[in-house]
């Protein structure tokens, strides 16, 4: 196997910049979109995050099977790019959107547009995570793929940031402050409530993604499955394979393990602007780019996530996948209960961000390379390449610890007494938030790090499990000719 020219690395890196554009849109400020822009409660925000997600955890397992059995002249994955970059954006702005109905009418389209958003999200980011397990049979190569997706990845969230709030701000200022029904809506925060703005910034964030979705399917290129001979590939039915899954021990650790991770992420990005708006307190906002004191805080986190993600690599090649992921979250766990005792000083707030932050950046491409490597051991035990479904079921445990995180932000919120008509919280309402930014990220730290105990593939490991498989393929390469 050739080693991966750079344009090709960067052009995987695209297809994640373009998913985390709307992940970190949908992580970081539905919860606040549907509170006080759409106006629904906060835990009947919740409670359709929990829904919705959790349904379509379960889709993924579906797309990913589908996509082990396409076949196109493109390759197996790549073709999702191409059919779904252009409804992706487009659903994400119809999500954002704020209909002129009541109450109820309002629950309803958020419901749908979100299950449907969803839905699309899975078709594209499921067969994209599976292009890891096929550009690529060395294990330390897709360490590197993977780095440069999660690079990507921060990069677009970071740029999703720097635009974010400007887009929704200028155009609420140039298109109007009111709502479809004429009722003007407060604004509670630094960036702007009226709806027009947010379906506006939304979908122009999504025609960038739909550009990126595209460069990433043109510039790379399927491989290892043609190196498969076709009697040892995906002939199993269905049932066999989720069989064969739900017996993969490796795999149920990374699922909890990436369960916890995400958790983590969900809570302290979804309470985020609520802490700096109630808690905080900083009406500053920086000269030309409009950028409040929460939009910094994004900015810092994702520029430390980054830091994090590079310096995976070199970190984990010296001390494995398995010692590197742990260090770092008992490391964010311990700075996360930090975070709740530090006053409520910028420059406290941006030095703790950045250290968790980098942190975070650490497991995340770990991880993915983790499920890779988990696609060969599945493959040595049963003779088949089923990457599409393991990759889908990596994204399925990341949507879940979104879906449980953002439905206990919403909830929490609402038990601590949450009102989006109040104009200043009560002490009992700030408190929860403080610890929901610190203490139960903390928690999520130690549960990760409990489970990483248990996953049994050392490097050394996946080094002969990557040998036996290339024997294996050239034994029977007579046979796929």
């Amino acid at each position: 196997m050739s080693t991966i020219k750079l344009k090709e690395k960067i052009a995987y890196g695209l297809g994640d910049a373009a998913s985390s554009m709307f992940w970190k849109i949908f992580g970081m400020y539905a919860l606040f979109f549907y509170t006080d822009v759409l106006g629904i409660t906060s835990a009947a925000a919740g409670t359709m995050f929990l829904i919705a997600r959790i349904w379509d955890s379960f889709f993924d397992l579906g797309v990913g099977i589908m996509a082990d059995r396409t076949r196109t002249k493109w390759g197996r994955y790549r073709p999702y790019l191409l059919w779904f970059a252009i409804p992706f954006s487009v659903m994400g702005a119809i999500t954002f959107f704020v209909p002129d109905f009541g109450a109820t009418g309002k629950l309803v389209y958020a419901y749908a547009t979100y299950s449907l958003m969803m839905i699309i999200y899975s078709l594209i980011n499921v067969p994209y995570a599976s292009l890891l397990g096929v550009l690529s049979s060395d294990s330390q190569e897709r360490n590197i793929l993977s780095s440069y997706r999660m690079s990507f990845a921060f990069i677009g969230s970071f740029i999703t940031f720097m635009l974010l709030q400007p887009l929704v701000d200028g155009f609420a200022d140039a298109f109007g402050s009111e709502n479809g029904s004429g009722t003007s809506l407060t604004v509670h925060t630094g960036i702007s409530t009226a709806p027009i703005g947010w379906t506006l910034a939304v979908a122009s964030i999504g025609a960038l993604c739909t550009v990126l979705f595209f460069l990433c399917f043109r510039w790379t290129k399927e491989r290892t499955i043609a190196d498969i001979p076709e009697n040892s590939a995906e002939k199993g039915t269905i049932r066999q394979d989720l069989k064969e899954l739900f017996n993969n021990a490796p795999w149920w650790v990374l699922v909890a393990t990436g369960l916890a991770a995400l958790l983590f992420n969900a809570v302290r990005d979804g309470v985020a602007i609520y802490y700096f708006r109630d808690y905080v307190k900083l009406s500053y906002k920086m000269p030309v780019t409009g950028w409040d004191s929460t939009t910094i805080y994004f900015l810092i986190g994702q520029a430390a996530n980054l830091i994090g993600v590079m310096l995976a690599p070199r970190i984990s090649l010296k001390y494995g996948k398995k010692r590197t992921y742990m260090a770092a979250m008992a490391l964010a766990g311990i700075l996360s209960v930090i975070f709740f005792f530090i006053p409520d000083h910028f420059g406290w707030i941006l030095l703790l961000q950045t250290l968790i932050s980098i942190c975070a950046g650490y497991v995340l491409p770990l991880l993915w390379s983790m499920f890779a490597d988990i696609v060969d051991y599945n493959e040595l035990r049963t003779n088949r390449r089923t990457a599409g479904l393991i990759f889908s079921s990596s994204s399925m445990s990341q949507k879940l610890g979104w879906a449980v995180g953002s439905a206990l932000t919403g909830w929490l919120l609402f038990l601590f007494g949450y009102d989006k008509g109040l104009a200043e919280q009560t002490m009992h309402t700030v408190l929860g938030e403080r610890m929901m930014i610190s203490l139960l990220p903390a928690v999520c730290c130690v549960m990760a790090f409990i489970s990483m105990l248990f996953y049994p593939l050392s490097e050394k490991k996946v080094k002969e499990i990557a040998a036996q498989l290339k024997e294996r393929h050239a034994a029977h390469a007579p046979e796929a000719s």
